[in-house]
């Protein structure tokens, strides 16, 4: 689904809600002043276009995500993935893990997370 792109600004929006969902709009205005730095109207432009674009629902000034973090972050990777490697797990595990080393309990984890992934 295209329009679950984010850009940087929309992302960490996107977080602020998801952190502290329903909240109430001049809530979401108070918070974004202090996390992000915004003024009031340009919290309610972006607000505006999250709705626009289906990620959110601002109904009785109660703002709530329609769309959950992980599904975002899981088109996100898929998008960084396919763009930046081509597609390939292998290479991108290969370039996140660079020269680092992992625990005995992260090797297990992600062994059974790709064994619960495996075509069969």
């Amino acid at each position: 689904m295209e329009n679950l792109k984010l850009c940087e600004s929309d992302y960490r929006f996107m977080l602020v809600v998801w952190e502290n969902e329903p909240l109430p709009s001049g809530q979401l205005v108070t918070l974004c002043a202090e996390r992000l730095g915004w003024k009031k109207p340009t919290t309610y432009t972006v607000l505006r276009k999250m709705c626009q674009k289906g990620l959110l629902q601002n109904e009785d000034a109660l703002v709530q995500a329609i769309v959950p973090m992980e599904r975002v972050q899981a088109y996100e990777s898929e998008y960084f993935v396919e763009r930046a490697f081509e597609g390939s797990l292998p290479r991108f595990l290969t370039s996140f893990l660079g020269g680092k080393t992992l625990s005995e309990k992260e090797a297990e984890a992600l062994k059974r997370l790709i064994d619960t992934h495996k075509e069969v």
